[in-house]
């Protein structure tokens, strides 16, 4: 009987041993915008640092809702719960300063995808949105050398990646004929996505130019515009890397597409918070910027691009 209290006592004192270990590793988040499969890539960049990482807890978190009230609610939870630091793709960085700076108090906050520069946070990691919007302006010019009428789509026309990007085409195609008429939201509501296709098809027969902004709005274009026997006879600029659009690049129906490394995103944004956590401020530039550069992906570069896909995503 006394062997047997001894030997409870040691596999107590084992568990509450490893309870404290567990209590005691430094714990970092990733939130995204929104559920999309997107961010895919950016998990798997979450994880390959955390198999070279195991002494940290890494948690890669969707809001419930993608909206700033749902991803401010996840943020403050994390941190009741004693994640040491946070990086977040903001869906309404204009409107959340306040919430980040009151996370921003507590825990070191690093931003991603889509900046808040006029927060606390401490830097910024992801493209440049403003280059990316040029490049695809260059995939339109490239493809339209007569001019044309062109109708954009994205999710939150208000957020920092949105507007630089369309800036950032508007400045490419300046002078070249070619005209961004106008950008319309779905708030990542894919059927509305959808629908705002639909509508420009039926209402504006002029427009000979899409731009999908967001990773699911090229896939929507190209569902719209297979469903109207018009795939093919319109000029389709897509973002980021989603099957349809790769596919789409491949068959020589959309012009190109430009993506962004949220696989890098994923890692380095790990790297990162890891480093300054630990002391370290060296990762963190003096303007605050750390730059992934995108990618114009054309027919000439698709499969090796895709290759490259499916080696990251473990497939």
């Amino acid at each position: 009987m006394k062997r047997s209290s001894l030997f409870l006592a040691s596999v107590a004192l084992c568990l509450g041993a490893g309870a404290a270990r567990a209590q005691e590793q430094t714990s970092m988040a990733f939130v995204v915008n929104a559920a999309s499969d997107f961010w895919k890539l950016a998990e798997a960049g979450v994880q390959a640092a955390q198999a070279e990482m195991p002494d940290y807890d890494m948690q890669f978190r969707y809001p419930a809702q993608g909206t700033a009230a749902g991803q401010n609610q996840l943020m403050d939870d994390l941190v009741a719960s004693g994640v040491d630091a946070i990086m977040i793709s903001s869906v309404d960085p204009g409107n959340s300063i306040d919430a980040f700076n009151r996370i921003a108090a507590q825990i070191p906050l690093f931003t991603t995808d889509s900046d808040a520069p006029q927060s606390n946070r401490i830097a910024y990691l992801g493209s440049s949105n403003t280059a990316a919007g040029i490049q695809a302006g260059e995939i339109a010019v490239a493809a339209m050398p007569q001019g044309g009428r062109c109708m954009g789509f994205v999710g939150f026309l208000g957020a920092d990646n949105a507007v630089e990007r369309i800036a950032g085409f508007r400045q490419a195609v300046e002078g070249s004929g070619i005209e961004l008429v106008d950008v319309r939201g779905d708030d990542v509501d894919f059927a509305r996505a959808r629908s705002n296709v639909d509508d420009v098809l039926a209402a504006m027969p002029d427009i000979d130019c899409m731009v999908g902004f967001y990773s699911y709005n090229p896939p929507k274009i190209y569902e719209a515009l297979q469903a109207a026997g018009q795939l093919g006879e319109i000029t389709v600029i897509g973002f980021d890397e989603d099957p349809i659009t790769l596919g789409a690049v491949r068959e020589g129906s959309f012009a190109g597409t430009v993506v962004q490394d949220p696989y890098q995103w994923g890692y380095q944004g790990m790297h990162l918070m890891a480093a300054y956590l630990g002391g370290d401020t060296s990762g963190v530039p003096e303007d605050g910027l750390i730059i992934v550069p995108t990618v114009i992906i054309n027919q000439s570069n698709v499969d090796a691009f895709e290759a490259q896909l499916r080696e990251r995503l473990g497939g």
